[in-house]
C-alpha cells in the first residue's frame, strides 16, 4: 500500500498486519503524537467519507446516531477517545456493522490508557502501537547516511522527512507543548503543567543512566510520589518509556532500578546517549510488534549487577533471553562486561553494535555496526 507523507512515500511495518486483522476485527492504533496513525488509517481509504472525525460536528453526530453507510466497506474513526462513552460506542458500531464494515481507530495516549479500564471491547479489536520510523523502513539498504539522519532528526515523520535542523527544533518546541498542555490534560486533573513541562526539560539528560526519583525530587522540590505519579503521566503520553533489570540472585543482580528513555531520541544532546536511546527505540518497536501481531510476552530489560557491570538491553521472550545488545561509541573490542555475563548467564547470543565498520565474532558475542545487527535480526 504505501502511506503517502507529505513528502515520500514510506511503506509502514503494520500495513500489513492491520489489513489482515481488519477482515475480522476492530482495530486500535495508539502511540505518540504525530507518528503517522492518522496518515496510516487513511492509506485504507478510498474517499474522504470514510473518514471520520470525533471533532467535527456533522461526523460526531453521525457517529451517536450508528447511521453509517456500510456501503462504504471500511471507516476510519479519529479522536473518538475524546468521548467519555468512546468504548461503548465502538462496541455498538462493531457490533451492528460487523459483517458489513472494517473498523480502524486511532488515537492518542488515551485511548491506550482507557482501553484498559474495562472489559466491554474485549474479543472485538486487535490492538496495535505505532512506532517512529526506524532503519528498516527509512531504508532498505540499512545506509551510514540514513542511520545518521535517524540519530541527527528522530523518527518521527514529518522532522525526519524535512531534514532540517531549523525545522525539527520548532516542531519539537510545538509537540513538546501539546504533549504537556493537552494529553497529560486529558487523563485527568493536572494543576502543575509549569512543573511537568520542567520535568519533560530534565529527562533528556538522565537517559542511559538508572533513574533517580530522589535527584528529580530536589530538582523539582515535590514529593517522590508526585515525580513518580508525574513520570507515568508521561509513559502514558508516549513521552517516555522505562526499561527494567533482569537477572538472578546468582550474579547478583539490581532489582528495584530501572532506565529511562525517550520516543523522540533525538531530543537527547550527549551523543552515545542519543545513540543507546535510538536502539532502544528500535528494539522495543521489535518486541511490541511480536507481541501485537504474534501473541508472545517480550520485554526489553537491561542487565546490572550490584557491582555496576552493566549491559545495555537484553530481549526476552515468553521470560526467556533471545538476545542481549551492548552500545558502545566506536567499534571496539568486546566489553569486559558481556566477558563476564556469557559465562554466568543463559543468554543465547551477545551484540556489540557501534557506528563504525568493524565485524567480528568472538564465541557467542559479535561485535558489529549496528545498521547490520538490524538486518540480522530483522529489526523493523
Amino acid at each position: 500500500m504505501g502511506v503517502k507523507f507529505s513528502y515520500m512515500k514510506i511503506t509502514r511495518y503494520l500495513e500489513k498486519a492491520i489489513k489482515r486483522d481488519l477482515a475480522r476485527k476492530m482495530v486500535l492504533v495508539g502511540g505518540p503524537r504525530q507518528v503517522g496513525k492518522t496518515t496510516l488509517a487513511k492509506g485504507y481509504l478510498k474517499s474522504s467519507r470514510q473518514y471520520l472525525s470525533w471533532e467535527d460536528l456533522e461526523d460526531r453526530a453521525l457517529l451517536k446516531s450508528h447511521k453509517i453507510d456500510p456501503e462504504l466497506g471500511i471507516v476510519a474513526l479519529d479522536e473518538i477517545h475524546k468521548y467519555a462513552r468512546w468504548r461503548t460506542l465502538i462496541k455498538g458500531l462493531f457490533d451492528k456493522y460487523q459483517n458489513q464494515l472494517s473498523i480502524i481507530v486511532t488515537g492518542s495516549a488515551r485511548l491506550d490508557h482507557f482501553r484498559k479500564g474495562g472489559d466491554s471491547l474485549a474479543g472485538r479489536y486487535h490492538y496495535y502501537r505505532l512506532h517512529p520510523l526506524t532503519l528498516a523502513e527509512v531504508d532498505r539498504k540499512y545506509s551510514s547516511s540514513s542511520l545518521q539522519d535517524l540519530l541527527r532528526f528522530g523518527g518521527f515523520p514529518e522532522p525526519f522527512l524535512q531534514k532540517s535542523e531549523r525545522e525539527y527544533k520548532r516542531w519539537q518546541r510545538e509537540r513538546l507543548s501539546r504533549v504537556a498542555a493537552q494529553d497529560i490534560a486529558d487523563l485527568g486533573t493536572v494543576k502543575e503543567i509549569s512543573l511537568i513541562e520542567l520535568l519533560v526539560d530534565l529527562l533528556p539528560a538522565r537517559v542511559g543512566s538508572p533513574l533517580s526519583i530522589k535527584s528529580l525530587q530536589e530538582d523539582l522540590e515535590v514529593s517522590p510520589n508526585t515525580v513518580s505519579r508525574w513520570v507515568q503521566l508521561l509513559e502514558a503520553v508516549y513521552y517516555c518509556y522505562r526499561i527494567l533489570p533482569y537477572g538472578t540472585p546468582k550474579i547478583r543482580a539490581v532489582k528495584k532500578s530501572n532506565k529511562l528513555y525517550l520516543w523522540d531520541w533525538a531530543q537527547v544532546e550527549e551523543p552515545g546517549a542519543r545513540f543507546e536511546n535510538l536502539v532502544a527505540g528500535h528494539l522495543l518497536k521489535y518486541c511490541h510488534l511480536i507481541e501485537d501481531t504474534q501473541g508472545h510476552k517480550m520485554e526489553l530489560r537491561f542487565l546490572r549487577d550490584v557491582d555496576l557491570r552493566e549491559i545495555d538491553f537484553v530481549v526476552l521472550k515468553d521470560k526467556k533471553p533471545v538476545f542481549a545488545v551492548e552500545c558502545k561509541s566506536g567499534d571496539k573490542n568486546i566489553s569486559s562486561a558481556i566477558r563476564y555475563y556469557r559465562q554466568r548467564t543463559t543468554i543465547p547470543k551477545f551484540y556489540q553494535v557501534h557506528m563504525g565498520e568493524r565485524d567480528f565474532v568472538d564465541r557467542n558475542c559479535r561485535v558489529l555496526p549496528f545498521r547490520k545487527f538490524c538486518k540480522i535480526e530483522s529489526i523493523p
